[in-house]
């Protein structure tokens, strides 16, 4: 029920919701260069305007009352359901002797926490026979109309997911993945190597990676494929979360070694440069022509293995800063 990177994958609706992310990662250029993550993708369809002018005065009152109407419906349904969603019903956990839970969130903050032990555990949605009724506090199965006060309980309502919202973030439950998504059905395609949904502007260079998303994050370790956190798929196919990726570079950059500029453009996972990082090949260039190597040190030669290009190199002539690939030029190595 969750989603994806603009590797982009969909993201679960929240309780499987997240946007997709975007696989576009590039480095600006200098030993400094920000790297740009763009993962904000717009997935709403856009609104075009009326200018049609209505001339009937009553039709006028009537648009006007129907407005008001809207904006009092919205208004009562903002008062119900909990900080993840807003609905009108709650769930009846049978995980927890019946324990009712605004949503499955809601549960796990509170149970599957440290604090419970080895009596930690996530709610199995797909379990849930029974919810109350948030307007009249009705206990019954599930549905999505109160069987007492007709309340309708979500604007978007699955069933196999037990899933309820007002909020329209382009719901739809995904077949393959087993959850819904957000982000509109349209704007997607589903991988099935990668057993997950990725935006459709990257499917032509998208790599697949066996049940990349059936992992945890390299740097939170928080599971992805059910996270409500945004993903981003790196070029050489893993996933991680957006938010750790950009905390990871920013906190490499604070320090001035060669090694964490390395490092904060490459994969946690694999290692791999996540951009075009020529600029940054070039500034090493200058560093270590303007870092002479004392006498001792000169002739010394070392054997290295690229990151990026992955081939071995020989004969390579050692230097403190960095050790550059003999054949893609890349200082993204390390010494066998």
């Amino acid at each position: 029920e969750e989603r994806g990177w603009g590797g982009v994958m969909a993201s679960p609706q929240e309780e499987e919701e997240e946007e997709a992310p975007r696989p576009n990662m590039s480095s600006s250029g200098g030993l400094e260069a920000d790297f740009v993550v763009d993962l904000d993708l717009d997935l709403r369809p856009s609104s075009s305007q009326d200018t049609q002018q209505e001339n009937d005065s009553s039709d006028k009152d009537d648009v006007v009352d129907d407005e008001v109407e809207e904006e009092e419906e919205e208004e009562e349904r903002s008062g119900y359901g909990c900080k993840h969603y807003k609905r009108r019903c709650a769930l009846v956990a049978p995980c927890c002797n019946d324990e009712v839970f605004t949503c499955r969130l809601c549960h796990d903050e509170v149970k599957d926490t440290l604090e419970m032990g080895k009596k930690a555990h996530k709610l199995d949605r797909k379990q849930v026979k029974e919810l109350v009724c948030l307007v009249c506090k009705k206990r019954q199965n599930v549905s999505n109309e109160c069987v007492s006060c007709g309340a309708r309980f979500g604007m978007y309502y699955c069933e196999i997911c037990r899933l309820f919202d007002d909020v329209d973030k382009g719901q739809y439950h995904c077949e393959g993945c087993g959850i819904c998504r957000v982000g509109g059905r349209e704007n997607f395609w589903h991988c099935d190597t990668c057993q997950a949904c990725f935006h459709k502007d990257v499917r032509e260079g998208h790599v697949c990676v066996e049940r990349s998303l059936h992992s945890n994050c390299p740097v939170c370790f928080e599971d992805l494929f059910t996270s409500t956190k945004q993903v981003q798929i790196l070029p050489c196919g893993h996933p991680i979360h957006k938010v750790c990726l950009v905390r990871m570079r920013n906190e490499m950059l604070r320090g001035h070694e060669a090694w964490q500029l390395l490092r904060a453009y490459a994969c946690p996972t694999c290692s791999k440069s996540v951009g075009d990082l020529s600029s940054l090949w070039e500034h090493i260039d200058r560093e270590v022509a303007m870092t002479p190597m004392p006498e001792e040190y000169r002739d010394t030669k070392v054997e290295i293995v690229c990151n990026d290009c992955n081939r071995e190199s020989s004969d390579v002539a050692f230097h403190v800063l960095a050790l550059k690939c003999s054949h893609c030029g890349s200082y993204n190595t390390r010494r066998t």
